[in-house]
This record gives structure tokens, C-alpha cells and sequence, in this order.
């Protein structure tokens, strides 16, 4: 069982304003949250959307150029091959074929004709390395000489140590005799008209392009110590190089998430891949929305503002009402709720139930302090009601009469017709002292058959005249069932006789008196002390 005590355990509730605030707060914070989510979420996927489709038109642009250059230096080679035929045994002018077309093609970083047998009939530019009638055996070679059709030969280690691709053209004899090849060199790793295409970039950010072919042989690459490397377990090299084109999202083969472009090159089968870290991507993406976030925060701070503003005047009515309810016993609280503004709906229904309450309750509570002053037989005020008039006539120092009133032989009725006609003696006896006495007079019932009037502000000649007068109604009163009662009345004046024990001890002795006279008379006290009934 908890001892936490009920006014400790309300020390930790939140007020209305606390919790309109907190979650005005929430929700803002909430909404910008969302808000900027989802402004991230739509501009990262048009931004990565948007990536992957430059990169599919970037790679699909790299490979159309690099087959338009390839096809153009087919070409080349195809129409000066079909004119080596009849100068094949000139070797003077086989070497101005090639020095001529080295110079104006400007495609490649060397021009060679081979005869059938592998030997070299002439080369441009002059190297040491090869020699003029010495045998190739390079791979590009070999596989010229063996197929002995047009040929753009897989990239290969060339005998100048270099990764080099053979474009060549069979030279035939009138006859239809293979003569040898006219070949077209291109180093990979040197600057040339192929290495600038390929490497050419539209766009200044981390995008890059890099070319396989199809023994998944990096053939381009930005960074050319890579260049001649076989790239594996690349699931965007294997789609390239399965024919597929497009874009995809993946994780490359140095495990960095990319956004590829693909295309495959006609010549050669070989793969164009451009890509992208997603992270560069993101980057300025990232900036803008920290940026955002910046500008948000005057914002946010006025929106908190506003609800600390709007939380404050929303609960303050009810901060006021509660207040005030928990202080129901005190006098000013009535007043102090009708003074709340309660300016909308709730509040006013509230303030308004309040005040009905407390109304209810006020009225409740006169109702229970009349009934506990009150005589529930008569209706006139109990001796709890007298005393309670007299405190309020004492406080103000007002003076007053005491009219002291028994009913004669009182208990000879309640003998002869009963209690039931006792009762109604006594409420026609209330009834005729009322219209006898004013409305500011104290009227009360104080015992079985007496009666006690209070007069406010009356001397004891006042008093003994109104009370001859309802000595005299009594007498003369057509009593219900009994048909004739009298009364004796003892009367004495506060403050002549002293304090209020000595006022009524005096309008009681006059009582006696009136009584032991015979009754049915009117006696007013004395400051001097009443004989005794054994004088």
C-alpha cells in the first residue's frame, strides 16, 4: 500500500496550462519534425531518382561516343587498307602510309602493317623496341593474324608494356590473297582521343565513369593505377556486361553504395558504367536541410511563444476558477468567481455551474441553519435562533425588550384533547403572536407552552403595550378544538436590567409573577428583585 499522502501525490499533477503547453509544444515540435522528414524523404528520393537518370544518359552518352570514335576508326583503317595492296612491296612507301596516316587520323598512338607471317612491314612512330621485319607476338597480333577479318582486338599488354586495343583492316591481294593487316594501336594508359572522350565529364561534382570489357578488365578508370585490374563480385559490372541498361542503386566493388548508369558499347562488348556515392549525393542535400532546420529556428521559437501565450490565456479562467473553488468556505468567493473572464464556451459553462452551485449550496446551508434555528412545529426561532439574534443585537449595541409568554393550564389540554390538539394550540399561539409583532422583532419558542418575543430597539413601555395587546388577542381568539386559552406575559428591558442572563432572568420572575396573580395578565421586571412566592 502506498504512504504517499493525497496532498503530496497532487504536488506532482500538472496544471491545465502546464499540459496545454506541453503538448502545444509536442505538437509543434512534432509537426516540424514531420515536416521536415518528409521535405527530406521527397527531396532525397528526386534527388537519387534524378542522379540515377543522369547517370544512365551520362553512361549511354560516353558509350555512343566511344562507338562513334571506334566506328570512325574502323573506318579510317578499312579505306587506306584497300589501297596497301598494290605499294605492299615498297616498304619505303608502306612507311609513308603510316607516318601520313598517324598524322592526319590523330585516333591512335601507333600506325603498323603486318604481313601474313606476323613479321612488321612498317610502323609509325619509330621505336626501338619493335623493329622493322621482326615478329610480333602480341595477343592483338596473334588474334589479327588467326581471324583475318576486321578486327577491334580485347584490350591486351602490348610489347611496349602498355594495355592496348588493335584496330586492324586485312590487306588482300587482287587475287583474294591475305596479305597481312593494316592495324590502328591505342594505349589505354595514354593521353588520347579515346582516353579524352572516355574521360570527358559533364557534371563538376564525385561522379565518375569507368569502362570493362567483357572479362570484367578495367579498360578506363579515372584513377590509372586501377586501369588493367579485374573487378569482382560487382553486381553492377555483371549487369553491364550481361547487356542490361539503365540505372541501378547498389553497393560497388569497394563496398561504397552507389547510384550507377549503365550502357554497353556495340564495339567490342564493352560496359559503360558512370556512378556516384550516394553520400556525395546527399551531401548538399544535407546542407540545404541544415540550413532549413537554421531558418526554422526563429520560427519555432515564435510558434513556442505564440502557444505559451495562447496556453496562459486558454487556462487562466479555469487556473482562477479552481483557485477559487478550493477556497468554497470563504465569503468572497462567490464574488470572486463572478468576477473571472471566462471568454469561451467551457469556461463560462464551468463558472456558470459554479455559481449554481454555490448558490445551491448557500441556500442549502440557510436552509440547514434555519432548520437548527428554527422551531419545526411553529416555525418561530428556537432558543439556538434566539441567542444567535441576540448576539447579532449585542454586537451592534442595539437595546431590546423580553417578552416572556406561557400558555395557562396548558397542560390541562394536552390532558383533555391530546398532544395533536396541543400542537395545533401552539401554531395558532405563533400565528397570533406574528401579526401582533413587528417584522424586525425576534419571535422564538423556548420551551413546551413558552414563547419569548424580542423587541428590537423598544423601551419596557413599548414592550408592556404590545404585550398587553397580544394578551388581550389570545384572550379573545377562537382556538381550534379548545375554544378559549389565555396566556400570562412577563416583560423586562436590556440593558436596564443588566446583561442579557439578568434581562430574561427578569421577564421570567415577571412571568412567575403574572402566574401566582392569578394568570392571564401582563407584568412588567424591575431592577429590583422580585418578592419570592413564599412572601
Amino acid at each position: 500500500m502506498s504512504n504517499t499522502s493525497p496532498k503530496r501525490r497532487r504536488a506532482f499533477q500538472f496544471n491545465l496550462r502546464q499540459l496545454i503547453l506541453a503538448l502545444s509544444v509536442a505538437s509543434v515540435i512534432f509537426t516540424l519534425l514531420n515536416a521536415l522528414y518528409a521535405s527530406y524523404r521527397v527531396q532525397r528520393d528526386a534527388l537519387l531518382e534524378n542522379t540515377l537518370h543522369a547517370n544512365q544518359a551520362y553512361a549511354a552518352k560516353l558509350a555512343e561516343v566511344a562507338d562513334v570514335f571506334l566506328d570512325s576508326a574502323r573506318q579510317t583503317i578499312a579505306s587506306r587498307a584497300r589501297q596497301l595492296p598494290g605499294q605492299w612491296s615498297d616498304g619505303a612507301a608502306l612507311e609513308r602510309e603510316v607516318g601520313w596516316l598517324l598524322q592526319e587520323s590523330r585516333s591512335f598512338d601507333r600506325i603498323v602493317i603486318v604481313d601474313e607471317k606476323g613479321r612488321l612491314r612498317a610502323t609509325a612512330p619509330e621505336s626501338s623496341a619493335v623493329q622493322v621485319n621482326g615478329v610480333l607476338h602480341s595477343e592483338g597480333v596473334v588474334q589479327a593474324l588467326k581471324e583475318r577479318t576486321p578486327l577491334i582486338s580485347p584490350p591486351y599488354m602490348s610489347s611496349f608494356a602498355r594495355l592496348t586495343i588493335l584496330i586492324s583492316e586485312p590487306v588482300l591481294a587482287a587475287d583474294g590473297r591475305y596479305l597481312g593487316y593494316l592495324g590502328g594501336v591505342i594505349h589505354l594508359q595514354d593521353d588520347n582521343v579515346l582516353n579524352s572522350l572516355l574521360g570527358l565529364h559533364f557534371y563538376n561534382d564525385a561522379s565518375y565513369a569507368y569502362v570493362v570489357d567483357p572479362s570484367r578488365r578495367l579498360i578506363y578508370h579515372p584513377d590509372s593505377l586501377r586501369l588493367g585490374q579485374t573487378v569482382g563480385g560487382n553486381p553492377i559490372v555483371e549487369a553491364v556486361l550481361r547487356g542490361e541498361t539503365g540505372s541501378m542503386q547498389s553497393v560497388n566493388s569497394r563496398g561504397i553504395e552507389v547510384l550507377a548508369g549503365l550502357a554497353q558499347m556495340r564495339n567490342g562488348g564493352w560496359g559503360v558504367v558512370t556512378q556516384r556515392p550516394v553520400t556525395d549525393t546527399l551531401a548538399t542535400l544535407n546542407q540545404q536541410m541544415l540550413r532549413t532546420q537554421l531558418y526554422t529556428v526563429p520560427l519555432f521559437l515564435l510558434a513556442l511563444f505564440v502557444n505559451w501565450r495562447l496556453s496562459r490565456l486558454i487556462a487562466l479562467p479555469l487556473w482562477q476558477l479552481a483557485t477559487h473553488a478550493a477556497h468554497m468556505d470563504e465569503s468572497r468567493t462567490q464574488e470572486n468567481i463572478r468576477h473571472v473572464r471566462s471568454w469561451y464556451f467551457e469556461a463560462a459553462q464551468i463558472k456558470r455551474s459554479i455559481l449554481i452551485g454555490l448558490g445551491l449550496i448557500n441556500v442549502r446551508m440557510r436552509r440547514l441553519d434555519e432548520a437548527s434555528s428554527t422551531d419545526p412545529l411553529t416555525g418561530l426561532l428556537n432558543r439556538r435562533g434566539m441567542d444567535a439574534k441576540l448576539d447579532a443585537w449585542e454586537s451592534e449595541g442595539l437595546a431590546y425588550s423580553a417578552i416572556l409568554l406561557d400558555i395557562d393550564h396548558f397542560k390541562q389540554v394536552n390532558d383533555t384533547w391530546g398532544h395533536d390538539c396541543g400542537d395545533k394550540v401552539l401554531q395558532h399561539m405563533a400565528q397570533v403572536i406574528r401579526r401582533n409583532f413587528r417584522t424586525q422583532d425576534a419571535l422564538c419558542r423556548t420551551g413546551g407552552e413558552e414563547f419569548t418575543i424580542l423587541m428590537s430597539d423598544a423601551p419596557l413601555s413599548a414592550a408592556l403595550v404590545a404585550a398587553e395587546r397580544l394578551r388581550r388577542d389570545v384572550e379573545i381568539s377562537d382556538w381550534p378544538a379548545v375554544g378559549h386559552i389565555t396566556a400570562s406575559l412577563g416583560v423586562a428591558c436590556h440593558p436596564d436590567e443588566g446583561d442579557r442572563a439578568a434581562t430574561l432572568r427578569r421577564a421570567d420572575e415577571a412571568l412567575y409573577r403574572a402566574k401566582r396573580e392569578g394568570r392571564n395578565r401582563t407584568i412588567g421586571g424591575a431592577v429590583t428583585p422580585m418578592p419570592d412566592s413564599s412572601e
